[in-house]
């Protein structure tokens, strides 16, 4: 794989700036097998800059992670070297295990195995809550 194309995989595109790393560890892209290139500080017209991450095999991506950390990213699907589809991603309704409860005397604190989860409050702000306590992730 070169940085400049791959012929099969995934295009993580439109990553703000400075946020393809939380996306990396996110999606736990450490664990592949295959090539991952970051690249970084890119310039965009759109943006300004922003970042990329190329994957050169085809996976399953969690889309509602991408979605929360940002709504803006694009995902290409390559094969031959070509885009076969583009996915513009949306705020997920819910997400699990991807953010933490900052309340100390939420349950999620206390019991270790419970699911971190958190509903969409305000879709204008991008806003979630807990849904056992009501507070904001950290």
């Amino acid at each position: 794989m070169t940085v400049d194309s791959i012929e099969k995989g995934i295009v993580i595109d439109h990553i703000k700036a400075g946020k393809s790393m939380e996306i990396y560890q996110a999606l736990n892209l450490d664990e592949l097998d295959c090539s991952v290139a970051i690249i970084k500080n890119v310039k965009s017209n759109k943006m300004g800059f922003k970042d990329i991450i190329k994957i050169s095999d085809t996976i399953d991506l969690n889309l509602d992670v991408l979605g929360y950390i940002d709504p803006n990213i694009t995902v290409n699907i390559i094969e031959d070297g070509r885009r076969i589809e583009k996915k513009r991603l949306e705020l997920p309704e819910k997400v699990v295990n991807v953010a933490h409860c900052k309340n100390p005397r939420c349950i999620t604190s206390i019991e270790q195995e419970l699911d971190h989860v958190f509903r969409l409050a305000d879709r204008e702000r991008g806003i979630y809550r807990c849904i056992y306590c009501d507070q904001k992730p950290r």
